[in-house]
């Protein structure tokens, strides 16, 4: 199996500490290279609880999906309040606020915090999209000077790092064809902070990073269904590609002005949920769907499908983006890990997690949060906030689970890695976890029904009983019902944030969900007009997309050769 040199990342670690800052701060989405490896070998533990190795618990202002960041001995993390906290009273939606909070990576001290009042009309908490993450899922970036916070519609924020407003900018107040919100999160090259306003214009625009000028602006209809974050890739001395998937292609941009490289088939599905990751000059996606994977060689111009294809694979993913490790990819999804050779494609392990805490994110999903690499352990972290840690070598083995709360809390944003510090983000709280010498009691992570099993060749990597990434409503039905007794009940919903959705289809009124009324209910719940509570625009009926968007290219300008 060929592993990359040592030179080769060498020479890696190099141009990402010159373009980011600080080697040991995890300054974006998924740290200092997008692809969430801690390229220093921090001494963070690999096992805690609620009563171990914790260094702080810190309340946020509200919740939100995305991912703290850590610059300079400080964490920053987005939230959300004064709308949208519940789909049964989502309350007024003028009241919509967004915020930025600084806290003390030492201490957990809040530093300082940031409001930022809605730009109305914004999309409605209501339906499967906007209730499955909220308003604030988009990571924060910085450049080591500043801050840069994307709000959706409310637009583009910069601060310093003393939580000063240097300027806004805004990118676009359209709506996804499903009203399902954005994600993707901002990246900066060079002097120029990148926005793919995917749902609010169909573009990626580039914006001056002391002004909030906007340099350059790209749109393409093949944007839309896309929520993942792009990959800056270094091809060579001279040249960057700006790497990302979208609905059934890759894309690879001039960073300089957003313009069309080059462009690949990848894969058959319609969305893009996880985000590319890289190693080298080879891009790597998983999507669902029974999409399958593909790896591509970045660089090269027009359409490389023939010439930059690596292989294409049929293992696939949810929403967790995955990781790469000594020439191994580490895909999560719905439960199931698996360990796929990067230079082949080929399927080298497969574990299933059973026994897992059950809450999480849209339609039961366990998997928002991108698993991390961190020396020789990989951690991955449930809904749940269950953190699963593997030792990597020729094969995985679970080393630990363990959690920081032994309260019912949903964990949606990915872990960041600095200063020997782990920090994780759940709907109400800031974690700090460190190694403190403290000894763990297994017992106070109730991890004893927790078992890992070879997954069986029938399943892939979407999941136990997904079919390759496809909706199994019956899988979901079993996953929440947690008791076996062929009932899912109100308080077995508790901490799911599809909750106040199920509870439409309990036609009697038993507070339970019987097997006939789920198997009856759900595909409506889940399809066209989002079933009952959906509001305007909440499902797809409910939407015309070709009154609602200008007509623009499918794909962004060429470069040309």
């Amino acid at each position: 199996m060929l592993r990359f040199s040592a030179l080769t990342l060498a020479l890696a670690l190099f141009v990402v500490h010159c373009s980011t800052g600080l080697a040991q701060d995890w300054p974006r989405f998924r740290g200092p290279a997008g692809n969430g490896v801690a390229n220093e070998a921090d001494s963070v533990p690999t096992a805690w609880s609620p009563n171990a190795n914790i260094a702080w618990k810190t309340e946020m202002p509200g919740p939100g999906a995305s991912s703290p960041i850590i610059v300079n001995g400080k964490v920053f993390v987005t939230c959300y309040s004064g709308y949208g906290l519940s789909q049964e009273d989502p309350g007024d939606i003028d009241n919509l606020v967004r915020h930025l909070v600084c806290v003390d990576l030492e201490t957990g001290e809040k530093l300082w915090q940031q409001d930022v009042k809605a730009e109305l009309p914004e999309d409605p908490y209501s339906g499967i999209g906007v209730t499955a993450h909220g308003y604030t899922s988009h990571t924060p970036v910085s450049d080591g000077e500043n801050v840069y916070a994307f709000f959706g519609k409310s637009g583009v924020h910069a601060f310093d790092m003393e939580g000063n407003k240097l300027w806004e900018a805004q990118v676009g107040e359209e709506s996804d064809p499903n009203k399902w919100g954005s994600s993707s999160s901002p990246v900066v090259y060079e002097n120029t902070v990148i926005i793919t306003a995917s749902a609010e214009s169909q573009a990626i625009v580039g914006l001056d990073k002391e002004t909030g000028e906007e340099l350059w602006r790209q749109e393409a209809k093949g944007l839309d269904n896309m929520w993942g974050t792009p990959a800056l890739v270094q091809i060579d001395d001279q040249r960057t590609d700006l790497v990302m998937r979208v609905s059934r292609e890759m894309w690879g941009l001039d960073p300089g002005t957003g313009k069309l490289r080059w462009y690949a088939d990848a894969t058959g599905d319609t969305n893009a949920y996880s985000s590319v990751i890289l190693d080298g000059n080879r891009v790597y996606a998983f999507t669902g769907r029974g999409g399958g994977s593909i790896a591509i060689d970045a660089g090269g111009s027009g359409n490389v499908s023939e010439s930059n294809t690596v292989w294409t694979g049929r293992d696939t993913a949810s929403y967790a983006s995955p990781v790469s490790h000594n020439g191994i990819l580490y895909v999560i999804a719905r439960g199931i890990v698996t360990a796929v050779d990067a230079e082949t494609g080929e399927r080298l392990q497969r574990l299933r997690l059973e026994g897992q805490a059950q809450t999480g994110g849209r339609m039961g999903s366990l998997d928002y949060p991108s698993p991390i690499v961190v020396g020789n352990h990989m951690y991955y972290m449930n809904g749940s906030g269950q953190m699963f840690v593997f030792s990597l070598g020729d094969e995985m083995e679970l080393v630990s689970v363990n959690r920081v709360t032994p309260d019912k809390e949903i964990f949606w944003g990915s872990p960041a890695v600095a200063n020997d510090s782990l920090v994780l983000r759940s709907q109400k709280y800031l974690y700090c976890v460190t190694d403190k010498g403290e000894e763990v009691n297994p017992e106070d992570n109730l991890a004893s029904d927790v078992e890992v099993t070879e997954a069986t060749e029938e399943e892939s990597a979407g999941g136990r009983g997904g079919g390759r990434g496809r909706f199994d409503p019956m899988a979901m039905f079993t996953r929440m019902d947690s008791d076996e007794d062929e009932q899912v009940t109100f308080d077995e919903l508790e901490g799911n944030r599809m909750a106040d959705r199920l509870k439409t289809l309990d036609t009697d009124g038993d507070e339970a969900i019987s097997k006939e009324e789920f198997t009856s209910g759900i595909r409506g719940l889940f399809s066209r007009g989002g079933g009952r509570g959906g509001g305007r625009g909440a499902g797809r009926g409910d939407y015309d997309q070709e009154n609602a968007r200008p007509e623009r290219p499918q794909r962004p300008e060429s470069a040309g050769g």
